[in-house]
């Protein structure tokens, strides 16, 4: 690749050890395709939360689990919860996106206001779903050709172009072709070692096995009391498997580091570091993240979309920040001090 146009391609490598008096909540949607390429693809969320003792024991707070089967334009056909809430069933027949973020929030304000890791998962299907079929660029060079031939084009931006969606794909931007299309031929990744810190296995729920083309989006968020602020330690991953078998290849991975206010529950500050990114102008939407500094954690899935809309924004970081909102209850298990 031209120097000139490259990407971050850094990954942090494995998710660091729990700290003592600590809760860690971990997510992943991996998708595959049962039928083949262009058929509905089934993807499956995993989500817990534990905290962590001074000892290092750990105690599970919560656990949730999704099947959904999707089309290729990312409309729910039929969707699982575990443990079943039968609420969820409204889903069904949505569409990705903010169809489906504003059905959900009518259908489940319960979980909503329970922070609960199944409405993270449930609203991560939107971004989980949008880039799913990267995965299949990774096994072969002519997936567009078959997604043209299979009348699944893309429906990221509008119909496909994606002028202005977001920072990296901003006017003017290497990224974009003469139609407005993502340019490929410049498209970054990297490949990434697993996730789990071979010390630490308890670290993370048990993730799904992934055999032939599969993409799994992976989160994890750390929180403890310190110099007497809420820290977070948040990682975010886009990953897919690959022909070879012996690594993933990763399109998106973000580090941030935040901090809240213990009595007021506002964001303090907060630190984006961009480790992969496809395109060279993807980054730029990482310092506008300073934006959200001083609102409310509880607000941060609403204010981050108005906020860091378009191309003040990136659509994978803007998930990073909204998964703050649920930092309020999740905290609520930590000791004072």
């Amino acid at each position: 690749m031209n120097a000139v146009l490259a990407a971050p391609a850094n990954p942090s490598g494995h998710v660091p050890n729990r700290r003592p008096d600590s809760i860690r909540r971990t997510s992943t949607i991996s998708t595959h395709w049962p039928d083949g390429f262009g058929e509905p693809m089934v993807m499956h969320g995993q989500a817990r939360d534990i905290f962590t003792d001074e000892n290092g024991a750990i105690d599970v707070i919560a656990e949730d689990e999704f099947r959904i089967r999707a089309t290729a334009r990312r409309e729910i056909l039929a969707i699982e919860v575990f443990p079943d809430r039968p609420e969820a069933q409204k889903l069904v027949g949505c569409r990705a996106g903010g169809q489906s973020r504003s059905v959900l929030a009518e259908a489940l304000p319960d979980e909503k206001a329970a922070g609960t890791p199944l409405y993270l998962l449930l609203d991560d299907f939107a971004g989980a779903s949008l880039v799913a079929g990267w995965a299949w660029s990774r096994w072969g060079d002519d997936w567009r050709a078959m997604a043209r031939a299979k009348g699944t084009a893309s429906t990221a931006g509008k119909n496909g172009n994606m002028a202005g969606i977001c920072a990296g794909f901003r006017p003017g931007s290497t990224a974009l072709d003469d139609q407005g299309s993502a340019r490929q031929d410049v498209q970054s990744f990297a490949k990434v070692p697993s996730l789990v810190e071979p010390e630490d296995p308890e670290g993370w729920h048990a993730l799904s096995e992934q055999e032939g083309v599969g993409k799994r989006r992976a989160r994890w968020i750390d929180i403890w009391r310190e110099d007497g602020l809420i820290q977070m330690d948040i990682g975010f991953q886009d990953s897919g498997t690959t022909p070879e078998g012996d690594h993933r290849a990763a399109i998106h991975e973000y580090r941030v580091r935040a901090t809240a206010d213990p009595d007021t529950l506002v964001l303090a500050s907060v630190d984006v570091d961009p480790r992969v990114l496809p395109f060279r102008e993807c980054p730029a939407a990482s310092p506008n993240a300073a934006i959200m500094v001083g609102t409310p954690l509880r607000e941060l899935r609403e204010a981050v979309l108005l906020e860091l809309k378009g191309t003040a924004g990136c659509t994978h970081l803007n998930d990073v920040l909204r998964s703050m909102a649920e930092v309020p209850q999740l905290a609520a298990h930590l000791r004072n001090g």
